[in-house]
Order: C-alpha cells, then structure tokens, then sequence
C-alpha cells in the first residue's frame, strides 16, 4: 500500500513536460494525417519518448528522496515495499 499522495516541488515541472509532451502528441497526429514522411515522425515520436521517460524518471527519483525519508518502526516495511514497487517503473 502506497502512502498518502505529497505534493514535491518537482512535480509542477513534471506537469509542464508532460503538458508539452501532450501537446507534441497532437501535432505528431497532425504530421500523420498530412501524410508526412515516416522518418520525421519516427523521429518526432522518439523526442516525445524521451520527454515522458525524462519526466517518469524525475517523478521516481523525487519519490526516492522525499517519500522514503524519515520512516520508522511499522511504516518501515510499508515504504520498503513502496520502493521495491516502484523501481519496477525504471
């Protein structure tokens, strides 16, 4: 079981890649439906990739260093566990 959801400054610069990640999505979409050359948007996709990856791995090692701190006793084997699910998402 997870705890409580926080609130970190790093995640308003997660929203923002992702925001423009969304937004790079729908002109991918665009390039499609214009007929644009499978290269330029293979090429498009990959940035869009590495955008969501960029932000996914903000997001986990911001859990790492704020989430994981300052447990004790019971709540210990909770948050390990915690850890232990989400370095699946690496």
């Amino acid at each position: 079981m997870s705890p409580p959801s926080r609130k970190h400054a790093t995640h308003a610069d997660i929203v923002l890649r992702l925001r423009r990640a969304e937004g790079h999505i729908r002109a991918i979409v665009g390039m499609i439906e214009q007929g644009r050359p499978c290269l330029d948007l293979a090429q498009q996709l990959l940035a869009v990739e590495k955008a969501i990856v960029e932000a996914k791995r903000t997001l986990i090692h911001d859990h790492i260093d704020h989430c994981l701190d300052e447990v004790d006793g019971a709540e210990a084997a909770a948050r390990l566990e915690d850890f232990r699910l989400i370095t699946r998402y690496l």
